[in-house]
């Protein structure tokens, strides 16, 4: 567990530890990317390629998990995934293709 400190309110609540992940899905190899944050990766992806939730990646097809990044603070997560979706696309491919070359589904 850890503490965290809210400015505006100046008290400090515990918390346990928590894994937080910041994701691209694409529709294929340079296609279509969808950038996501949650705190359950796995369930987010089935939510993703079972079409459970309509949106974005229904629409595009974006099936196939091609980057994440992991963390334990979930306002590093926030502030990264607003980030990542401000890049220019060539930024967010070569972000991807360090990671993932092939683009394959992780």
């Amino acid at each position: 567990m850890y503490l965290v400190s809210f400015p505006r309110t100046r008290e400090f609540i515990n918390r346990p530890m928590k894994d937080y992940f910041d994701y691209i899905m694409a529709s294929k190899k340079h296609g279509t990317l969808y950038i996501g944050m949650t705190n359950d990766l796995q369930r987010r992806l089935l939510e993703h390629k079972h079409d459970l939730i309509d949106g974005f990646t229904i629409r595009y097809q974006a099936h196939t998990l091609v980057y994440f990044e992991q963390t334990n603070d979930v306002y590093s997560a926030i502030v990264r995934e607003k980030q990542l979706k401000k890049w220019y696309r060539k930024w967010k491919i070569e972000l991807i293709e360090k990671m993932n070359p092939e683009w394959k589904d992780l």
